[in-house]
Formats: structure tokens, sequence, C-alpha cells
């Protein structure tokens, strides 16, 4: 995909984001060690055949990660994470038939990315891990999902004063680095360095990153959050994840980041539905 293509992609994402549907991003690990289904999806075949599943069953956004971020997951290296994702971002960028999203923080990962068609650079440690991250997605026109993820644990902490921060210091290194605003997308981070409570509290808040302005993606799928509310299993979470999502939505949520394409698919669309009739 060339530069021009790629751009095109992006423009009309970037509509579909602005636009009234609820988008749906299917998740593909191409991983051995993710919390749900590593290692189900980590050759080429399998992960393609579950990417045309995942467009099949409704998913509007394909996201592609190359390493777990489980909280205890094993760090791998930019060439590591590389070449377990190549080949499958080559793939789905020339036959694909959706949007490619590439799940990393490490900036050369995601610049590689770029060059064969993602045009949207997932980070879930907020552009802040890697400092040329900024950088590369302002060079490459990517848009960014910035997550909100402290790094640590701090179970004093006000939340929503402290994901209000996040947004301001989000934009301050967007501006500082001629990133367009509309280029980006917000995400509570629920997992990512917050205890249950505080995990309840980033959604109950969301209206902080809704009010901003810009396009709110949730990822809840299978968490231990709702196995710790429920007592279910990971493969067992569809009915807690599917809750949470419909919330969401109703809070203002645009993008839902799920395993489950298709329920959620037609859960959000009938939810949708109804609320057209009001």
């Amino acid at each position: 995909m060339n530069r021009t293509e790629r751009f095109k992609v992006r423009d009309a994402l970037l509509e579909d984001l602005a636009g009234p549907r609820v988008l749906i991003m299917g998740i593909l690990n191409v991983t051995p060690d993710s919390f749900s289904d590593g290692g189900k999806f980590d050759r080429l075949e399998p992960a393609l055949g579950h990417a045309r599943e995942m467009a099949k069953s409704g998913a509007d956004i394909l996201d592609i990660g190359g390493e777990s971020t489980r909280p205890d997951a094993l760090e791998v290296d930019a060439d590591e994470e590389w070449q377990r994702v190549e080949s499958v971002l080559e793939a789905l960028g020339r036959d694909g038939p959706l949007p490619l999203s590439i799940d990393t923080y490490k900036a050369q990962v995601a610049r590689r990315a770029a060059g064969l068609g993602a045009v949207i650079i997932n980070d879930v440690w907020g552009l802040t891990r890697d400092p040329d991250m900024p950088r590369t997605v302002a060079e490459t026109g990517s848009l960014a999902v910035a997550t909100y993820n402290r790094g640590v644990i701090d179970p004093a902490l006000d939340l929503r004063a402290d994901m209000a921060a996040f947004v301001a210091e989000t934009f301050a290194r967007a501006d500082q680095q001629a990133i367009p605003r509309e280029h980006l997308i917000f995400d509570p981070g629920v997992g990512f360095a917050k205890t249950y409570e505080q995990n309840l509290k980033a959604l109950a808040n969301l209206d902080v990153l809704v009010d901003t302005g810009r396009p709110v993606l949730v990822g809840v799928s299978r968490k231990s959050f709702i196995g710790r509310m429920t007592g279910r299993p990971v493969e067992d979470r569809l009915s807690g994840t599917l809750a949470v999502g419909l919330k969401v939505v109703q809070m203002g949520a645009k993008v839902l980041r799920v395993h489950d394409v298709g329920q959620h698919r037609d859960a959000v669309d009938m939810y949708c539905q109804m609320t057209s009739y009001r």
C-alpha cells in the first residue's frame, strides 16, 4: 500500500469515527502468551483466517499485536515483535478488507507497521514509553490511541483529576509534535496500572475523555476485573464484557476493542437501533 492509498484509508476511517456508528475493533494477537488467546493465532494462516472471520462478523478495524500487554507478560525486543507481526501486516495491508491498527508502544515497530499500511498506532503507554513515538505518529500521519496508563498503581490517586491531567498532557505532547488533534483517540486504560476499584472509576469517569470531543476507545474484553466481579474464567466472560460495552456506548464510547466481534456487533447495533426510537 503506497502513502496515498494509506491516507485514503485513514481519512475514510476518520469519517467513520466522526459518524453515528459505533465501531468494533477486532483483536488479533499474534503472540504466544496473551492472556486470552495466546498461541492461537501466532502463525500466518490461522491469523489471516481469524482476520477474515472478524471482518465477516462485522469488525470495522483490526488491531494487530505482537507483544502481550497483560501485567505479568515478558517484554520482547522490537526485532522479535516485528518478526511476529510483519507477515500478517504485509498480507492484510495488501489484501485485507479493513483498516489496520498496530498495538505497540515501540516507535520502531509502529513506523514499520505504517509502512505496510497500518493507519492507527495503539499505544498502551499513551505515547510516553518510547520518546520517539510522538514524532513517529506525526511523521507517518497515523491516528493514535492514547491510553491512560500511569505505569504504577497508586490506590490514593484522585483518578478523575489525574485523567484530566493526562488529557491535557496528551494534547500538549501532540501540539509539540504537530500531531493534529483530530488524529487522537483516547482510551481509559482499563487493566493498566489500576486497582480493581480504579478500573471501575475510570469507566465511571469516561466523560472526562468523551468531553474532549475526540473518539473514545474502550477495551475491556475478557479482562480480569470482569472475572473478579462475575467469578467467571477468562473464556466465559462474554456476558460481562457485553454489559460493560453497552454501558460505555451509552456514555459516549465510539470504539469497542473486543475478541468476540460478531456478538458485539449484534449487541451494539441492536442497542443503537432501540435508542433511535426515543
